[in-house]
């Protein structure tokens, strides 16, 4: 019996060796292969700018693969996609963005890291111009990300060619059906990222569960590996001065981590994802600064009264940002457990603490 199960198992060794080099000698070397011998068994990472989003997506925005990053309007789509853009070109990679909208604010994205002297950027008038620009630079291989700003603005010719109020039912999402089966496919082979932003819309007479809708119709969904949904959660103040917002993005899909996980930052106006605050809150989460009260203390030693000030602290010692960053990695690599979304306390919360404490301290 054992003889027999060992001459089957030869004769399909043989069988397969047969199938997989006539599959070679058709298609190509490399064509099909044992997932153990490929060579990019580990998906590598971009940072997103944020340390707390990095961590809700396993380490970061994945690289060659199809992303979607959608939200209602200012919640913080184009930053995230543009502090992606500088990570990629502060590792020396080529980056470009298609700009769609006809919106992009140079200043601003100096501002948050881009190399804008090197920035490849294209404003074409129609979705099928955008969409096979973008299939040339992928398939070019040179260039290693791609934002497309964004999907709404990608108008059929059909429809500019047309009359104002001509119905064009169904013509974007054929279009971006059509192009993401030939993208997709070039994407895995050059490693290049495509972050695609993308808008929402109301479905009329919902009357249970969401009504909200991407627009492009549904191919996006299905070829992004990662799916961001960002949100506007509080509007930061000094006083009565607005200076930025809290947004929260959860990951609705992830091909390449767990999903559904949460993520909470500072985006600073004009300064863009507030990478220090990320730290702040981290740190606390993994216990490297202690909080107690309104007070922040590192090692023992109180340095701030307030989460402002713990990053306005750490924004003047670099070393000690630095040092903190280190220890908040090695933390987190040895699977230290944390929310990821850390609650911010507002300053009304922080003053009430104050208050407790002193009263604590006059009793």
């Amino acid at each position: 019996m054992a003889a027999n199960n060992t001459d089957n198992n030869a004769g399909k060794q043989k069988a397969l060796n047969m199938v997989l080099n006539q599959i070679e000698k058709t298609f190509g070397k490399g064509t099909i292969m044992r997932l153990g011998d490929a060579s990019r068994m580990k998906v590598e990472t971009i940072s997103s700018g944020a340390l707390t989003l990095d961590l809700a997506l396993g380490g970061g925005l994945p690289k060659g693969r199809v992303i979607e990053i959608y939200g209602p309007e200012s919640s913080g789509k184009t930053t995230v996609a543009l502090h992606a853009v500088a990570e990629v070109q502060r590792e020396g990679g080529i980056a470009a963005y298609v700009d769609a909208e006809h919106a992009l604010d140079p200043a601003y994205s100096a501002a948050l890291g881009v190399d804008i002297e090197n920035l490849l950027i294209s404003q074409p008038d129609t979705g099928e111009a955008a969409l096979e620009i973008v299939d040339q630079l992928v398939r070019s291989a040179a260039v290693d990300i791609v934002v497309v700003d964004s999907v709404a603005a990608l108008v059929p010719r059909a429809e500019i060619e047309g009359e104002m109020g001509d119905a064009h039912v169904g013509l974007q999402a054929r279009l971006m059906s059509q192009a993401l089966r030939k993208i997709t496919g070039n994407i895995g082979k050059s490693g290049c990222t495509v972050i695609f932003i993308n808008q929402l819309r109301q479905k009329i007479g919902v009357t249970y569960g969401n009504p909200e809708t991407t627009t492009g119709g549904n191919a996006l969904k299905y070829y992004s590996s990662v799916r961001l949904d960002i949100r506007r959660i509080q509007t930061l103040k000094k006083g009565t001065e607005e200076f930025g917002n809290r947004v929260k993005v959860k990951v609705a899909k992830n091909k390449v981590a767990p999903p559904f996980r949460i993520a909470e930052f500072d985006i600073i106006f004009g300064k863009g994802i507030s990478t220090i605050g990320c730290l702040v809150d981290l740190a606390e989460e993994t216990g490297i600064l202690t909080r107690k009260g309104a007070w922040y203390s590192y090692k023992g030693e109180n340095i701030s009264q307030g989460r402002d000030n713990a990053i306005k602290y750490m924004e003047e010692k670099p070393e000690v940002t630095e040092e903190i960053k280190k220890l908040v990695r090695e933390k987190l690599e040895k699977g230290a457990v944390v929310s990821a979304n850390s609650v911010r306390k507002t300053a009304e919360d922080e003053a009430e603490e104050a208050e407790e404490e002193l009263e604590e301290l006059d009793e």
